[in-house]
């Protein structure tokens, strides 16, 4: 009996110890855990500022004088706290003097700033102490810029304070260290983010206070500050398996010592599928971590790290490597047309389509939204590439069925191949990405292999770039618009004129339109620009009032509120006529157009302006689309002028305006350069013409000069082209 007593006495102990050991270890597991998700929060409100705060167009919009609040808002202020949920952002200027303030998702008064400027002075003097760039932190996230960042008492409340330079990302704007604009950004540790973590981590009752408690029924672990002061407490219920465990159990030891033995292997069991459990979820957290949900692909960061280990051998074996960048034409009609469900059917099968046309060791890779991209490892040449990528674009071309309807999409890829084009990761990642802008530039559906033409196409966009902004700050030296003549079929009278840009280079001379506006477009310029062009030529139409006046226009133009608007202001206050004015497209941007240019278009034509579609017949549009777009004019390609001497020239002009005149849209042939061209367009029942024969595009002045000439008299023709 005694010998019973005793082993059910060591048992009882042993049950207790082992109850005890649970519950240390799962608490230890809460205090690990709570530790990282503060440390965490810190450091991904710092990896959100640096969605915006590294980026060139950042650091001009900080330096302007006065600010673009507007800008700074959408961009550095209130996006932050939709994005980000961060309820308090300020700028200061390089003096550390406050410029810009946000609160809960709106603009404040930069004097707020002195609620917080006792937390955030002593980080920013350290940032700008602070010069190292592009580095890892300790919980592996990629830092792009230096950045500081503590926990502090704000307005009363626990917070997250983060200090971040608004830096250059390309490096082309001079900064010393040290002077750059800061961001600071507040995020409050507020009950809402507490229960948030409780539930993610298993924090049962997560919660705040100013005073530590250790209980039976409660757990806490200090927020400090760098300085090492505490701000208060993070406090939870402690998960106590142990205890639950032998609360349950005790009291059938008690009865009877011949069920120790079944009660112990429970206990083991459950300890066991505890273990199992946590090792489960360890494992899917990881997974999730390299993996993208919807498709089961590997994400950006495991591709990264393939990617690397496949530069690693081919950097010892000499063995090549294909890195295919591809992204998706058309994809985001489907999203507007079909919804975001039938895009995300769109993406698996887009999934399966890759995967079938690769082989079972190549890694096909989601990096977001609409992109991926692929390593073709061993490839045996540059052809078995090509062979690859045409396959993907054809295999993409091919229509997708969601839920019953037809999505025709494309593929435009780019490529680049180690060692070929390098061995290091940005590097062929980089060139990769100038391959893919080549190949959507050169019109879709198609693949591109980078070339050293496209690094230096790349450069030479940048230099032109640095250049217009020159060129836009002296414009009244450097920028000019000349304006060429358009004349009625019927009785030969001057009754438009286009307005055509011009850029005299101060070292290389006139600038033709096709080398700068793109540029002007792909960094956002073209607003400047076209606003400049809108207002001059509108001002040099006062000269001629009973012209008509033509202005090329670009769909990121049409994009923005702000291009209607000034047109609206510039009819009310009466510095034209609206049926004076029309704007000109071209076909293919009227078809990559978003729902934000019909929608200008169609206001545009309420206030009695009317659009042109330049450049017709080079595109795929069809009179559908035309009328869709509340199209009034289409203006006939030079190309197709200038084959009128060929029988399917002749014919197809022929056509174009007989279909347009049916649909009641007016035409205007382009390129004009014989009489013999003249006389057919207007044998056929074209409308308007301008070309060298008529007039080469004038300047302003000449433009009067050629008006006060040909007042009251007939169009004279020369025999032969000017």
């Amino acid at each position: 009996m005694i010998a019973v007593l005793c082993l059910l006495v060591v048992t009882l102990a042993l049950l207790y110890w082992s109850g005890r050991e649970v519950d240390r270890i799962a608490q230890d597991r809460d205090r690990a855990i709570a530790s990282l998700v503060i440390a965490q929060g810190i450091e991904r409100v710092g990896h959100a500022q640096e969605s915006t705060t590294v980026w060139d167009e950042a650091v001009l919009q900080v330096r302007r004088t006065p600010l673009d609040l507007a800008w700074i808002d959408a961009n550095l202020g209130a996006w932050f706290h939709r994005y980000a949920g961060i309820d308090e952002a300020y700028i200061l200027d390089p003096h550390d003097q406050p410029i810009y303030a946000m609160r809960a998702g709106r603009r404040s008064r930069p004097e707020s700033f002195i609620a917080i400027e006792g937390a955030a002075r002593p980080l920013v003097s350290v940032l700008r102490r602070t010069h190292e760039r592009g580095r890892r932190n300790e919980l592996d996230l990629a830092l792009l810029s230096p950045g500081q960042a503590d926990l502090a008492v704000v307005r009363g409340h626990p917070a997250i304070i983060s200090a971040k330079p608004i830096i250059s990302n390309s490096g082309a704007l001079p900064q010393a260290p040290g002077t750059e604009s800061v961001h600071v950004a507040v995020v409050y540790l507020d009950e809402q983010f507490f229960s948030r973590i409780g539930r993610q981590y298993g924090l049962a009752d997560a919660h705040y206070a100013i005073a530590a408690r250790e209980d039976r029924e409660t757990r806490s672990i200090a927020l400090r500050a760098r300085s090492g002061s505490t701000i208060g407490y993070l406090l939870w219920k402690p998960f106590a398996p142990g205890r639950q465990v032998t609360g349950a159990l005790a009291p059938a030891l008690i009865v009877a010592l011949l069920l120790s033995a079944a009660i112990i292997y429970v206990l083991s069991s459950r300890l066991v599928r505890r273990t199992h459990d946590l090792e489960e979820s360890r494992v899917r957290a990881e997974h999730r971590s390299l993996h993208d949900e919807l498709t089961g692909l590997g994400n950006r960061a495991m591709f990264d790290q393939c990617l690397d280990q496949a530069l690693a051998r081919v950097r010892r074996h000499g063995t090549l490597l294909a890195l295919l960048y591809i992204d998706l034409d058309r994809f985001k009609q489907v999203n507007d047309t079909l919804g975001h469900p039938a895009g995300d059917a769109l993406i698996r099968q887009v999934t399966r389509r890759l995967l079938g046309e690769v082989r079972a060791y190549d890694v096909v890779a989601r990096l977001g939204g609409d992109e991926f991209a692929i390593l073709i490892g061993e490839p045996e040449n540059e052809e078995a590439i090509e062979r690859i990528c045409a396959r993907i674009v054809a295999e993409l071309e091919r229509p997708f069925d969601l839920s019953g309807s037809q999505a025709f999409i494309g593929a435009s890829i780019g490529v680049a191949v180690a060692p070929l084009h390098g061995v290091d990761r940005t590097e062929l990642a980089r060139k990769a990405d100038i391959a893919l802008y080549k190949a959507k530039t050169e019109g879709r559906s198609r693949f591109a292999f980078f070339t050293p033409e496209m690094d230096l196409d790349v450069r030479s966009r940048e230099e032109i770039y640095r250049e217009l902004r020159v060129a836009l700050a002296d414009r009244d030296r450097q920028l000019e618009l000349h304006y060429q003549p358009i004349y009625a079929l019927e009785d030969g009278r001057m009754v438009g004129v286009e307005a055509l840009l011009r850029w005299h280079h101060p070292d290389v001379g006139l600038v033709s339109p096709a080398e700068f506006v793109r540029s002007a477009e792909e960094t956002g310029l073209i607003q400047v620009l076209g606003e400049w062009v809108l207002h001059r030529a509108v001002e040099d139409a006062r000269a001629w009032p009973d012209l008509r006046i033509a202005v090329n226009v670009s769909p990121i133009q049409l994009r923005s509120r702000e291009f209607v608007e000034t047109v609206r202001r510039l009819v009310d206050e009466g510095h034209i006529v609206p049926d004076r004015l029309e704007v000109e497209l071209t076909e293919t941007a009227l078809l990559g157009a978003s729902g934000e240019v019909a929608r200008s278009l169609s206001e545009l034509r309420r206030l009695g302006v009317a659009c042109a579609l330049d450049d017709f017949g080079t595109g795929y549009s069809s009179l559908s689309h035309i009328r869709d777009f509340a199209v009034d004019r289409i203006k006939i390609d030079r190309s197709f002028v200038q084959a009128l001497n060929t029988v399917p020239g002749a014919a197809l002009v022929e056509a174009i305006v007989s279909l347009a005149r049916a649909n009641g849209l007016q035409l205007t042939a382009e390129g004009v350069e014989r009489v013999d061209q003249y006389e057919f367009l207007k044998k056929v029942g074209c409308h308007e013409v301008q070309g060298y024969l008529l007039s080469r595009p004038l300047p302003a002045e000449k433009l009067v000069a050629l008006l006060a000439r040909r007042h009251g008299a007939g169009l004279d023709l020369p025999s032969r082209p000017v």
